[in-house]
């Protein structure tokens, strides 16, 4: 299998992917049209969902099982959205605000909740489906899906979560061996800097990969570390009310998480191109040997062990005696075959849990990933939902996870053989996803402008003083939530 990027705007593609996977993918994708132009009928029984492009193929594969499962009930056609999430928002808003009733079921980014719900826009999972999602679902991706308009009287599931992601440190085992004479990693963003100051002392690599470009992957990297400082963009309860400087404590959170980013991006020996890193070039500063340390999607693990089976990474000869397991595009092994392979990999790439900030304080790592959600607009509502039921059950996540290469939202498909097999790393993922330790992004309706504001804000990454900007931060936050600067 191959491992996707945390949600459709980190869907770079690693070369590492597994052919045979990517060529079916590719010749599904072929067949499935792109959404350019809003229709304004429905045909009765026909159930059409727009996903992401990146998982759309998955999407379809298992809408076909269900629509031949329903006996005729409904069918599932697929259509996928674009490829860049801000250009999936905006087609479906357009849809939705030209009341397109061919719009039945709707893939959406984690962080589109609000905004969409406030909208009018989605339609509650009802409760008997809402009881079933609470009782299997982890607990990070399912808020990733609650929402309480100013109808509600109590926040609401909007959205059933599909699958979903969270970043893990990624480090190198045999560097903190040979340099630091240990085999543990780090737990904290100051043992990062720590170790990799003593490692480029020694003459090793003293990059840490992060994403540090000005879009979405920054905005997740400060989520992220002031999480796990203990603060928030906005208060949880109320999205209107900014908590970046409201209390002294607050403060302190967003003035530390502020220094870590500053440290990274400042410390001797960083990455000189840090002000432009995203996902992919953090994978490649790590494959090339720049880095002890990088923090990325579980992609990374599947990129690395086949680039250097096929002797594309320098500092892991090891790995070329099974380049023939990997070179035939059309035959590669099954997961339950790669168990050797990945004990391998991990003698010289590894991870771990998201870094912290403090012993004392709860690590969180941010979530990415994509729930489905029924459409105001749709006509047949309750099929939609028998559909979106199927299409978000166990089986429906095993594919998308097994095959499509992304962490279900499922709690018991943690402990399914076929998925232990395919992730190595899975047990911390679940860690991760927990609602204790799985930081969300601003839950607000203007999401879209919050994200943007402050990641221009904080770009270039470490060009400023924390004590000063983080006051500055707190007023973009502010403009976002008066409507000022709004992006469509």
């Amino acid at each position: 299998m191959r491992f996707r990027a945390g949600s459709s705007e980190y869907g770079r593609s690693p070369r590492g992917r597994k052919r045979k996977v990517a060529a079916a993918v590719a010749a599904i994708a072929v067949a499935l049209p792109i959404v350019s132009a809003c229709g304004s009928g429905y045909t009765p029984r026909v159930i059409n969902i727009y996903p992401p492009a990146d998982g759309a193929a998955f999407i379809d594969k298992v809408g076909q099982k269900c629509s031949a499962e329903s006996n005729g009930e409904y069918t599932i056609v697929t259509t996928p959205l674009p490829k860049s999430a801000d250009d999936q928002r905006l087609q479906l808003a357009r849809r939705l605000s030209g009341n397109d009733h061919s719009l039945d079921l709707m893939g959406m980014d984690v962080v589109w909740t609000a905004e969409f719900a406030n909208a009018g826009w989605m339609v509650p999972v009802p409760d008997d489906l809402s009881a079933q999602v609470a009782a299997q679902v982890l607990g990070g991706p399912r808020e990733t899906a609650m929402w309480k308009t100013p109808d509600d009287t109590e926040p609401r599931l909007y959205a059933i979560p599909t699958w979903t992601n969270t970043q893990l440190l990624w480090y190198r085992p045999d560097l903190l061996r040979e340099y630091l004479g240990k085999t543990t990693p780090p737990t904290t963003w100051n043992e990062i800097l720590s170790d990799t100051e003593k490692i480029m002392a020694k003459g090793g690599p003293s990059y840490i990969m992060v994403q540090g470009k000005q879009y979405e992957g920054l905005m997740v990297w400060f989520n992220s570390v002031l999480a796990s400082a203990g603060g928030q963009v906005v208060d949880p309860d109320d999205p209107n009310k900014v908590t970046l400087n409201d209390t002294p404590a607050h403060r302190a959170a967003t003035v530390e998480a502020l220094r870590i980013l500053k440290a990274v991006a400042t410390a001797p020996g960083h990455d000189p191109s840090i002000t432009n890193s995203d996902e992919s070039s953090a994978r490649l500063g790590m494959e090339n040997g720049k880095a002890a340390f990088e923090l990325n999607w579980p992609f990374v693990f599947s990129s690395i062990r086949s680039n250097a089976a096929a002797g594309d990474v320098e500092f892991f000869p090891e790995m070329t005696k099974y380049g023939p397991m990997f070179a035939d595009p059309n035959n590669p092994p099954a997961d339950s075959e790669l168990g050797p392979v990945n004990d391998l990999v991990r003698t010289r790439f590894n991870f771990t849990l998201y870094p912290g900030v403090s012993p004392d304080l709860q690590t969180k790592s941010t979530l990415g990933g994509v729930n489905i959600a029924v459409a105001s607009t749709s006509e047949q509502q309750d099929l939609a939902f028998k559909a979106a039921a199927c299409l978000t059950n166990r089986d429906a996540q095993k594919v998308y996870s097994v095959e499509g290469g992304t962490p279900p939202t499922i709690a018991a498909l943690y402990d399914d053989p076929d998925f232990k097999a395919a992730y190595p790393m899975g047990d911390d993922i679940r860690a991760q996803l927990q609602s204790s330790t799985a930081a969300l992004r601003p839950a607000s309706p203007v999401y879209q402008s919050i994200s943007t504001l402050l990641t221009a804000k904080l770009s270039p990454v470490g060009a400023w003083d924390p004590e000063v900007l983080v006051d500055q931060l707190a007023e973009q936050v502010q403009k976002a939530i008066d409507g000022e600067g709004l992006i469509p």
